[in-house]
């Protein structure tokens, strides 16, 4: 949640710190390739040292930072920390699918991994209207102070309900004897030192291909959240309060796909993710080459336009498919350098479009075709290599 104001509070932040598309766009790079380490990072470490823990101290962390954030008036003394909350803000991620692989398994894992896709689009959506809501009354500072503060009865929450594993409750641990199987391939678990997980899932190439193409989707997947509030911000001249509502269909897709996928996945595919990651990426991208064509000042058919693409990114499961390659024992590590491989596309795509808007005439239909392309060559890679 500790993230996701900072997207519909940069129109105003741009206008009234007079940021060009350039600035605007290290501030997310920077948020970005934090996550990334962070990702890379904390998967490991709370598999050693326990999920739980990490994921309050993270989030007791990302709330601290949002705050100083918040007293930024310069690009350097905004980027920096929220770069470092951004690497606060990951330990959220591989160890919460870390600690979810230790009580499903993997017949159940589509469906369960869909409930963390839920839960991520709420917490964006939540966030989107209350950010908007909090823009408007009191200003782009109140954002990065008021809301995170949510995150503090969260943490709370985590504390007294959720345990590791189902034996730290008294419960039999799931049992787990897992291989990815593909063609005449089989890949099982490295039996242990710290980092010699790293080294297998550098040299599984079925993992590494599945990396990049959760890179390509976070591309999209963040080049909607980064760039859409400005562009209908600028473009179709709305209020900061209407752009949230137009924008707003974001984080509507992403919460209602996953739970549809996973679905899909576990009872009609019996447990294959790769159709769902092709199907993503081909509707994604005509909804981008729809946006590219639409007006921005025709705000219905652009909203309904974002909540397709946005829909279609998140039927994508690439994450559930990882999962499935290592087993739960290390879901933790894996989940965290997929991730990583995401966010590390992700913070190059705010810099890359940054220097495409920065030039004269603002050229928007280039971005959401770039985009489009993007995603064709995911469906492209995704069909060929059949991960």
């Amino acid at each position: 949640m500790s993230r996701f104001n900072h997207w519909p509070a940069s129109p105003v932040m741009r206008e009234q710190l007079d940021f060009t598309h350039i600035e605007i766009g290290i501030i997310n790079a920077c948020l970005l390739w934090g996550f990334a380490l962070g990702d890379i990072t904390h998967g490991r470490i709370a598999e050693v040292y326990g999920y739980r823990f990490w994921l309050i101290a993270g989030a007791i962390t990302s709330v601290i930072l949002n705050w100083i954030t918040s007293f930024g008036n310069s690009l350097w003394s905004i980027a920096i920390p929220w770069a470092l909350n951004g690497f606060a803000n990951a330990t959220a991620w591989s160890p919460g699918i870390g600690m979810l692989a230790q009580w499903w398994g993997r017949e159940h894992r589509g469906r369960v991994m869909g409930l963390v896709g839920v839960s991520a689009g709420t917490a964006m959506l939540a966030m989107w209207l209350i950010t908007g809501w909090t823009v408007a009354e009191f200003g782009w500072r109140a954002a990065f102070r008021f809301p995170p503060m949510l995150l503090i009865p969260a943490a709370i929450a985590i504390f007294f309900m959720v345990r590791d594993r189902p034996s730290d409750v008294g419960l039999k641990n799931v049992e787990h004897q897992e291989t990815y199987e593909s063609s005449k391939e089989t890949y099982s678990q490295p039996n242990n030192p710290l980092f010699a997980i790293y080294s297998y899932l550098f040299t599984n190439w079925r993992f590494v291909v599945t990396s990049h193409i959760k890179g390509f989707e976070n591309v999209v997947r963040y080049g909607l959240t980064t760039w859409a509030p400005i562009y209908y911000f600028e473009e179709a001249g709305l209020s900061i309060e209407s752009t949230a509502l137009v924008t707003v269909a974001l984080p509507i897709g992403y919460l209602l796909a996953p739970i549809v996928s996973g679905w899909i996945s576990d009872v009609l595919l019996g447990g294959r993710r790769s159709p769902m990651i092709a199907t993503s990426a081909i509707i994604s991208a005509l909804a981008l080459i729809g946006l590219a064509i639409v007006p921005a000042e025709n705000i219905y058919a652009g909203a309904l336009l974002l909540f397709i693409g946005a829909f279609a990114m998140s039927l994508s499961m690439t994450a559930t498919l990882v999962v499935d390659m290592v087993g739960p024992k290390y879901a933790s590590t894996a989940s965290g350098v997929l991730d990583a491989h995401g966010y590390i596309y992700a913070g190059a795509q705010a810099l890359i479009f940054a220097f495409i808007l920065n030039t004269s005439d603002t050229p928007w239909e280039i971005v959401f075709l770039a985009m489009a392309g993007v995603r064709i060559l995911s469906a492209l890679i995704a069909w060929r290599v059949k991960i």
